[in-house]
């Protein structure tokens, strides 16, 4: 297995948090459960002309070999056959908003191809990447487009911006109408100005956070005092704790730890 993982230079860092390169086969299962970050991402299949989504009972369908995964505020599952040669980028909350010309919540909880989002120059990016003989060459090529296309495109806005560093430090305990009147908005404006750009409202966006940072404590290993970890990471309580996780991963917090692999945010599914 090989995982490549690249932080891009400014200013385009101030809008994606990494560019990621994988290559593994012969993985010993087929699929793997992917848990909701809340973040867009960028996926691109260099091995074949589709990716595959499985839902849970039904069939595997084709879809485009590059999409926009919207912010998920749910797990989905991945064939592990799309990861024999797979490449993407991890954008930062409301950094998708500069390369989209909708607004991001259109793309929420859905993977849609990314020919219809940028056209033909989506085509023409993966034929690049294709022709590259390193995942070096790779992740600089793909840094170059993102940067080349982020000179045209507009910037965050600034009040998301701060609602995200406030929210982000602590999304347990921050309310939602609190930072709606830091702003200076109504709450109901808030939170549509805020899905727009991030892509889920701010409460689901809080919720995502707190389990996110209860999957990061989980990956780490060691000895986990359940009822500790809850508060720890916003909950109201163990009981709290152990609903969120599963609506979320689909798994309680005991199989997470039992099946984590090298990604805090991938498990396989036996």
């Amino acid at each position: 297995m090989l995982y490549l993982e690249r932080t891009p230079e400014a200013p385009l860092s101030h809008f994606v948090r990494a560019l990621w390169y994988a290559q593994a086969s012969n993985l010993d299962h087929r699929r793997e459960r992917v848990l909701p970050t809340g973040r867009v991402q960028l996926i691109l299949n260099l091995n074949r002309d589709y990716l595959l989504d499985c839902p849970e009972g039904e069939r595997d369908r084709k879809m485009a070999p590059a999409l926009i995964t919207g912010a998920r505020s749910a797990y989905e599952i991945i064939d592990s056959s799309d990861l024999i040669d797979l490449i993407g980028v991890v954008f930062e909350p409301g950094g998708f908003s500069a390369f989209a010309a909708d607004a991001v919540d259109l793309f929420s909880n859905r993977s849609i191809a990314l020919e219809s989002v940028w056209g033909s120059d989506a085509n023409a990016l993966r034929e690049r990447l294709r022709e590259m003989s390193t995942p070096q060459a790779r992740l600089r090529l793909l840094e170059g487009f993102l940067g080349a296309r982020l000179r045209t495109s507009r910037g965050k806005n600034p009040m998301v911006e701060f609602a995200l560093r406030r929210l982000g430090r602590n999304p347990g305990v921050a309310t939602v109408r609190e930072v709606a009147h830091e702003t200076g908005w109504s709450e109901r404006r808030f939170s549509q100005v805020f899905r727009e750009e991030v892509g889920l409202t701010p409460k689901v966006w809080c919720r995502v956070q707190r389990f996110q940072q209860a999957v990061q404590r989980l990956h780490a290993g060691g000895d986990v005092r359940w009822a500790e970890l809850a508060l720890d990471c916003g909950f109201y309580d163990q009981s709290h704790f152990a609903n969120e996780f599963r609506a979320f991963s689909g798994v309680d917090a005991s199989t997470y730890s039992a099946r984590r692999s090298r990604w805090a945010n991938h498990i396989r599914v036996d």
